[in-house]
C-alpha cells in the first residue's frame, strides 16, 4: 500500500506531491493510543501526517519519541495545527522547537479566536508576519488555516481577503476545501488570485445536502477535486494535501483509509 501511495502521490508532470492525514480526523483514537494510530495510519499507506494543538503540551523527549517513530514508519510531519495563542510571546519558540524536532515544515494558525472587525483580522495579520519572521532563521514557515467564517464578507470585505493582502507572501494560505465551498467561494479562483500561496491543502469535502454536509467522504460532496488539484499544481505552488475529515457514516480509521482511496482516484 506504500507504494501505491507514493505512486499516487505523483503527478501527471512528474511532480512527487506527498498525501498525508490530519490527524485530527483520527483524534479519538489518537489521544487513547498514539504510537498505534500513528503505525495504523501508516500502513493505509499515508505518507505523512499533520499534528494538532495537543502537541503544543509535548515535551522535548516525547517530540523526539515521536519523531523517531515517523521515520520508522517512513513518514513525514508536513504541518502542524496551532491555537491563535501559541503565536504569542514566549508560546512560539516552544512551538519552533517542536516543529523542528518533528520535521516539520510550516506551523499553521488553525484558529485566530475571537476577532472583531476588519480592523481584528488585521491585527491577526501582524501576528502572522511576526511569527514567520521568528520562524525564518528555523527554515520554518507560517499559515492560516481557514474556516467558513473567514470568508463571510465584514463590511464588504472577507476576512481571508485582508489576510492574504496584509500578509508576506511566505506566510502560506492553508486552503481547507471544504469551508471554502460551503461559503460559497469557488476555490479555484481563489487560488488563482493568490498564485504561489497554497503550500498546503485540506482535502475535506462538503455536501449542500444539509443531512451529509462535511460527513461526505471525499469525492462524495460538491468540491471539484480534479480542478482543485490542477489549480493546486499549476499555480497554487502547493507541497502537500492533507486528507481531513470531521467524521462520517464509518468508523474514523475506515473513513481515513477510504477517503485515501478516493484520493488517489480523483488525483490520477
Amino acid at each position: 500500500m506504500q507504494a501505491a501511495a507514493t505512486a499516487a502521490a505523483v503527478s501527471a508532470k512528474g511532480k512527487k506531491i506527498p498525501v498525508g492525514l490530519e490527524l485530527y480526523s483520527v483524534r479519538a483514537e489518537l489521544m487513547k493510543d498514539d504510537v498505534g494510530t500513528l503505525k495504523a495510519v501508516a500502513k493505509m499507506g499515508y505518507e505523512g501526517v499533520e499534528f494538532y494543538s495537543p502537541y503544543t503540551s509535548w515535551d522535548v523527549a516525547k517530540a523526539k519519541d515521536i519523531r523517531k517513530l515517523l521515520d520508522d514508519l517512513g513518514m513525514k510531519c508536513l504541518s502542524t495545527h496551532n491555537s491563535g495563542t501559541t503565536f504569542a510571546p514566549g508560546a512560539i519558540e516552544k512551538a519552533i522547537e517542536l516543529n523542528t524536532i518533528l520535521g516539520s515544515k510550516l506551523i499553521i494558525m488553525a484558529s485566530a479566536g475571537r476577532v472583531e472587525g476588519l480592523a481584528g483580522w488585521k491585527g491577526v495579520a501582524e501576528k502572522l508576519n511576526a511569527g514567520a519572521e521568528k520562524m525564518k532563521a528555523a527554515g520554518l514557515r507560517a499559515g492560516f488555516h481557514n474556516h467558513k467564517s473567514e470568508f463571510m464578507p465584514i463590511e464588504g470585505t472577507r476576512p481571508m481577503e485582508v489576510l492574504a493582502k496584509e500578509t508576506g507572501k511566505n506566510v502560506v494560505l492553508q486552503l481547507d476545501v471544504g469551508t471554502c465551498v460551503e461559503a460559497g467561494v469557488d476555490p479555484i479562483e481563489w487560488i488563482k488570485k493568490n498564485p504561489g500561496r497554497f503550500a498546503s491543502i485540506h482535502c475535506k469535502d462538503w455536501s449542500k445536502d444539509a443531512a451529509v454536509g462535511f460527513k461526505a467522504l471525499l469525492g462524495e460532496g460538491d468540491s471539484p477535486w480534479k480542478k482543485i488539484f490542477a489549480a493546486a499544481e499549476k499555480s497554487g505552488g502547493v507541497e502537500s494535501y492533507l486528507v481531513e475529515q470531521e467524521g462520517s457514516r464509518y468508523t474514523a480509521f475506515e473513513t481515513a483509509e477510504k477517503c485515501l482511496v478516493a484520493f488517489r482516484k480523483l488525483r490520477g
